[in-house]
């Protein structure tokens, strides 16, 4: 092994003679002594607890996901709970949840060990829930934490685990630099506490959640319906969806809360409606791509559905498929999809009498300002925050403890939607009954999503998004990300696509009194605007793009030409 690095080679030699360690994992990195690169990308590092948590490929080392991994960020984690709960009455609890990925449920289990080896109830889910319930559940039972085992849509080799506050949001960086701390400070595998299973259920350090919680979710996302007389009345049955949950945990919660509001012609896309961690049927199970819902269009055309929904494997992110004015099916962008679930909830709750002077719009700094003009036309404030729900969840903690603000809705354009106070996180429950609801609600009116979609844009602009990503894995892949972001912070461009850069937002000196975070934004004078930054969860630099165009056709011929000048630097 003497090709590996250092760090690497001592990582690589801590494990195989830690006793704490099982000799099945032994085993398997002993049939990779030959395998130089292998190891080092599984030892160069330990897999990094960031601020939603861990994310990796699953198998054996420090850099990947593993019961050992995730027992030892559970200990740092638990360390932690024990520090907020204080002087608290009864004992301290964290509930957790997870989704259909190979492995989910065991590490899902040994987190419960875990924290039950360290005093702490684990109340889990027995089988698959998607992640805005485990966040409404951690409110709803008043735990002091929680835990879901996801990778969202990465591929089928990766897995994740996210870690939850009190009020049910993923810990934002103060908080999680802590648990960072605490892990960190473990010296060992042999360091981390934990009981059996039968023991831990035994001493009530393990409960089962059931029926009785599942219940309770669907029906607190039911009520964010703001017309469900009229749709269970009326306008459910004269509405056709197609969903598909891509294989994850959507299948059943979004079912419930459709059923439950009134929509009776649901059809879901049956080669994906059961688990499966492969997730076979697809490249990617991810709504943002337009290929995931190649089997829900068949179906669709097959019994004219009006509107096609998908959700991701852990139902936080919702995609919307509409009919176009040529009666094609069309994929709508999150930026989309949000601005019609603004106009809609805000134009109805104003018709109803409902609209909060002192309502607020959430959204993130790379989401598009379209939704923000239509919150602003209905009297709302709008708030921006860093890319991640976290942020928001923040922010919506903040307006309940001030009571200066009452939230409305909160959205980012990676397809990530809540309206409704009841949970801390992105709830694609929810975005499937308010994209369905809306749609129903037009149709009556003689209109799709589509042409509602043309309405906004005459009335507040020809506001136009992209997205480009590359992927770039391992260490060599890590650095080379650091340094295109070295080089744009270094190099700033003077005019892009025939626009001068007015003003570089670079948030990783904390502007706008939000945490620190690498992330470039470049303002043109022309109103366009262009933003790099590295994924925190996954091995990709990330550049987005916005314009603002007289036309549709204008709009669409701006975006290119930035997209093409930017990327053209990115990738050289």
């Amino acid at each position: 092994m003497t090709q590996l690095s250092k760090w690497a080679e001592e990582n690589v030699q801590r494990w195989l003679s830690d006793p704490s360690i099982d000799a099945e994992t032994k085993q398997e990195l002993q049939g990779l002594q030959d395998q130089t690169q292998e190891l080092e990308d599984r030892f160069y590092k330990d897999l990094e607890f960031g601020t939603g948590g861990l994310r990796g490929v699953i198998g054996a080392g420090s850099n990947r996901m593993n019961r050992y991994t995730v027992g030892k960020a559970t200990q740092g984690f638990a360390r932690y709970i024990l520090e907020q709960h204080g002087q608290a009455e009864g004992k301290p609890s964290v509930v957790i949840a997870h989704d259909s990925r190979h492995f989910s449920p065991e590490f899902a289990l040994e987190a419960a060990l875990v924290l039950a080896g360290n005093g702490i109830t684990a109340k889990l889910f027995p089988s698959l829930r998607p992640t805005p319930q485990l966040s409404f559940s951690v409110r709803h039972l008043g735990a002091t934490g929680g835990i879901v085992v996801t990778a969202s849509h990465n591929p089928p080799e990766y897995n994740g685990y996210k870690v939850y506050n009190a009020e049910g949001g993923q810990l934002v960086p103060d908080q999680a630099e802590k648990v960072i701390q605490y892990i960190q400070e473990i010296e060992s595998f042999a360091a981390v506490k934990r009981l059996e299973q039968s023991e831990a259920e035994a001493q009530g350090l393990l409960v089962w959640l059931g029926e009785a919680e599942d219940e309770a979710f669907t029906d607190t996302v039911a009520e964010t319906s703001v017309n469900r007389e009229l749709i269970a009345s009326k306008l459910g049955k004269d509405f056709n969806i197609v969903f598909t949950p891509l294989h994850g945990t959507g299948n059943v919660p979004v079912r419930r809360v459709l059923e439950k509001v009134g929509f009776t012609n649901v059809h879901v896309v049956a080669e994906q409606e059961q688990p499966d961690a492969e997730f076979s049927t697809v490249k990617s199970p991810n709504p943002e791509e337009r290929e995931a819902f190649t089997l829900a269009m068949k179906l669709g055309k097959q019994i004219q559905a009006d509107i096609l929904i998908g959700t991701d494997p852990d139902c936080d992110r919702m995609g919307a498929v509409v009919l176009n004015d040529a009666g094609e099916y069309e994929v709508l962008s999150g930026n989309q999809s949000g601005a019609i679930m603004i106009h809609y909830l805000l134009s109805q709750l104003k018709e109803q009498g409902k609209l909060p002077a002192n309502g607020a719009v959430i959204k993130t700094i790379v989401t598009s300002e379209m939704g923000a003009a239509i919150a602003r036309h209905y009297g709302a404030e709008v708030f921006n925050t860093l890319t991640g729900f976290k942020y928001i969840g923040e922010k919506m903690t903040e307006f309940e403890q001030t009571g200066e603000f009452t939230y409305l809705f909160g959205y980012e354009e990676s397809y990530g939607y809540l309206a409704g106070s009841y949970a801390r996180d992105k709830d694609a429950v929810l975005a499937s009954l308010l994209i369905c609801e809306a749609g129903a609600y037009y149709k009556a009116q003689g209109k799709t999503l589509y042409d509602v979609l043309q309405e906004l844009y005459e009335q507040f602009g020809y506001f136009r998004e992209a997205l480009e990503s590359r992927t770039l894995k391992g260490k060599d892949g890590l650095a080379q990300i650091q340094a295109k972001m070295t080089d744009w912070r270094d190099h700033a461009p003077h005019t892009v696509a025939g626009a001068a850069v007015s003003e570089v937002l670079d948030y990783s000196k904390g502007l706008d009194g939000l945490p620190k975070e690498n992330v470039l934004k470049y303002m043109l004078d022309d109103g366009s605007w262009f933003c790099l930054r590295p994924s925190g969860t996954e091995p990709k630099i990330k550049v987005y793009f916005a314009v603002r165009g007289s036309s549709l056709h204008d709009a669409e011929e701006r975006i290119q030409k930035l997209a093409a000048e930017v990327m053209a630097r990115v990738d050289a």
